[in-house]
C-alpha cells in the first residue's frame, strides 16, 4: 500500500496528544489527517492514539486523583483554578473559534458565540465547587447520621465534532469542580481545538495529570478508555448506536455513564402562533448549524389550517440563506463537517424521495460557486411527509427538514411523541394553557415555547428514551460526577443485638 504523502507534508500543522502534563507523540508514531470541510483538503495532522496511549493517560489521571496536590485541594481552590481557566478561554476565544471552524466547518459567527459563552460555564461551576453540601439526616436509630458527596475518580469525556469545546465544557467543568480527574477523547474529525485548549489548562495551573487528551479513532483510542478498570465514569455525546455500544462496555465494570445522544425533535407550529417568529424558529432549528446538532428541529409539525401559508413563508425565507465560506461572518449555512456525514445526508435525501415526499426546496448537493469543492448540501425542505417514513424517524444530522401536518393538539402530541428519541421539542403558540399542556405531555428533556436551540449553564440538559441518560449543565450535572456516602456515628451506650440488622 502506497504511503500517504500528506502525512509527511511540512505545511500541515502537527498536533500531539497531552498526557501527564506533557505533549507527547503517539506510541505508534502514527498521525492522521484532519480536513477543512470548506476546501475538502487536509490542513493538519493529528496523533493517532491507541490502547497504549489510553493506558498512559488513565494511569496519569489516576495518579493525579490520588495526589494530595489535587485530592486535598479545597473546593474553593478548585473554583479559583476554574475561574482562571474561564478567563484564559475568554482571552483566546477568537483563536479557538477559528480552529473549530477550520476543523468542523460550522459558521465562525456561531463558534465565536459559543466560545464567548464557554467561560460562563466554567465560572458557574467554579462558583458551585464549594457549595455542594451533604445533609444531617434525622435517624430513627440512636445515631448521628449525615451524608457527604465525594468525587468518583478518573472520568472519560468523549466529545463529538459539532461543538467540541462547548461540549467539552459541559463535561469538564462539573467534573473538575467535583474533584475528579479526566481524560478527554475528542472526535477524530475535530481534535485540534482540544489540543489548543489544553494549553490553557496548563497555564491556569491545574496539577499535571488532572486533564489529559488522547486523540484518535473510536475503536483504537476511545474504547480502550471506556474499558479501562481505573475509569469510574464515562460521559459521551454522540450517536445513539455508539452510545449504546459504550454503555454496554461500561456496564461490565459497573461504571457511571451519562449519554447525550441523538434526536428527531418535533418543532410544532399552531395556528395561533406568531408566524414570522415561528418561521425564524424553524430555520434556526434546522439550518443555522447545517442541521448538525442533536437538538435539530428536523420534524416541523404545522397545523393543517395554516400549512400551505406557512410552507410558502418558510421556503421564501430559507431561499435567502447565504452559503459559502464559514469563516466569513455573512455566511449563514456552512458545509457538512466530514465526508462520511456528507454522503449520509445525501443518502437520506435519496431515501426520502424514494418514500414519495415532495421536495419544495433543495434536495441536492450544493453546486454554487461560493461553495467551491466543500461538502455542502442545499438547505432541503420536504412536504408530504408521514411520520412513519424513515426521513421522519431516523436522525439525518444535516440541513434536511420534514414538514408534517396535524389537525389538533392531540394529534400534535401523538406525532411528536411517536419516535424513539426524546431530546427536545419546540412549541409555537400564543395560548398559555396550550403551552403548559404541551410542555407536560411532550416526551422530551427540553421543551422550548416560542424559541428554539436556547441553552444555559443553569438549566439541566439531557434526553428521554433513546436520547440518553443523565443530565449535563445546571446543579444536577455536578452530582453526576459525585457519589453519596452515608455516615453513621452511634450515640447508643450499648451495642444492639449483633445478630439483628435494624
Amino acid at each position: 500500500m502506497a504511503a500517504n504523502p500528506a502525512l509527511t507534508d511540512p505545511a500541515l500543522e502537527r498536533f500531539d496528544m497531552y498526557i501527564d502534563g506533557e505533549f507527547v507523540a503517539p506510541s505508534s508514531g502514527e498521525y492522521f489527517e484532519s480536513f477543512d470541510p470548506y476546501t475538502a483538503r487536509p490542513w493538519a495532522l493529528i496523533a493517532r492514539g491507541n490502547a497504549d496511549d489510553a493506558q498512559r493517560a488513565v494511569e496519569a489521571a489516576h495518579r493525579a486523583f490520588n495526589d494530595p496536590a489535587w485530592r486535598s485541594m479545597h473546593p474553593s481552590e478548585r473554583g479559583a483554578l476554574l475561574r482562571r481557566l474561564a478567563e484564559l478561554v475568554r482571552e483566546n476565544a477568537d483563536r479557538l473559534a477559528e480552529l473549530e471552524v477550520q476543523d468542523n466547518g460550522k459558521l465562525l459567527s456561531e463558534m465565536a458565540a459559543q466560545l464567548r459563552y464557554v467561560p460562563s460555564i466554567y465560572h458557574y461551576y467554579a462558583g458551585l465547587a464549594d457549595k455542594i453540601e451533604g445533609a444531617v439526616v434525622p435517624s430513627d436509630k440512636p445515631a448521628f447520621t449525615f451524608t457527604r458527596h465525594e468525587a468518583l475518580g478518573v472520568c472519560v469525556g468523549i466529545i463529538p465534532w459539532n461543538s467540541p469545546l462547548m461540549l467539552t465544557a459541559w463535561k469538564l467543568a462539573p467534573a473538575l469542580a467535583a474533584g475528579n480527574t479526566m481524560v478527554l477523547k475528542p472526535s477524530e474529525y475535530t481534535s485540534a481545538s482540544a489540543l489548543e485548549f489544553i494549553k490553557l489548562i496548563e497555564r491556569a495551573g491545574f496539577p499535571k495529570g488532572v486533564v489529559n487528551v488522547v486523540t484518535g479513532f473510536g475503536p483504537e483510542a476511545g474504547q480502550p478508555l471506556v474499558e479501562h478498570p481505573m475509569v469510574r465514569k464515562v460521559a459521551f455525546t454522540g450517536s445513539s448506536a455508539t452510545g449504546a455500544h459504550l454503555y454496554s462496555i461500561a456496564a461490565r465494570d459497573i461504571k457511571r455513564v451519562s449519554l447525550e445522544l441523538g434526536g428527531k425533535s418535533p418543532n410544532i407550529v399552531f395556528d395561533d402562533a406568531r408566524l414570522d417568529n415561528a418561521v425564524k424558529g424553524a430555520v434556526a432549528g434546522i439550518f443555522a448549524a447545517t442541521g448538525q446538532t442533536c437538538i435539530a428541529g428536523s420534524r416541523l409539525l404545522v397545523q393543517r389550517s395554516i400549512h400551505n401559508e406557512f410552507v410558502d413563508r418558510l421556503v421564501s425565507f430559507a431561499k435567502t440563506a447565504k452559503m459559502g465560506n464559514p469563516m466569513q461572518l455573512e455566511t449563514q449555512v456552512g458545509p457538512v463537517t466530514n465526508l462520511p456525514q456528507f454522503e449520509k445526508v445525501l443518502g437520506y435525501i435519496d431515501i426520502a424521495k424514494e418514500e414519495g415526499v415532495e421536495t419544495v426546496l433543495g434536495g441536492t448537493r450544493a453546486e454554487r460557486p461560493e461553495c467551491g469543492d466543500g461538502w455542502f448540501v442545499e438547505p432541503t425542505i420536504f412536504t408530504g411527509v408521514r411520520n412513519d417514513m424513515r426521513i421522519a424517524q431516523e436522525e439525518v444530522f444535516g440541513p434536511v427538514l420534514s414538514i408534517i401536518p396535524f389537525d389538533d393538539d392531540e394529534e400534535a402530541v401523538a406525532i411528536g411523541n411517536d419516535v424513539v428519541f426524546g431530546l427536545a421539542a419546540g412549541v409555537w403558540t400564543e395560548n398559555t394553557r396550550r403551552a403548559i399542556m404541551m410542555s407536560e405531555r411532550l416526551q422530551a428533556g427540553t421543551v422550548w415555547v416560542n424559541t428554539y436551540r436556547a441553552v444555559s449553564y443553569a438549566m439541566p440538559f439531557g434526553g428521554y428514551k433513546r436520547s440518553g441518560l443523565g443530565r449535563e449543565l445546571g446543579q444536577q450535572a455536578i452530582l453526576e460526577y459525585m457519589q453519596t456516602k452515608s455516615v453513621w456515628i452511634s450515640t447508643a451506650e450499648e451495642m444492639a443485638n449483633p445478630f439483628v440488622i435494624g
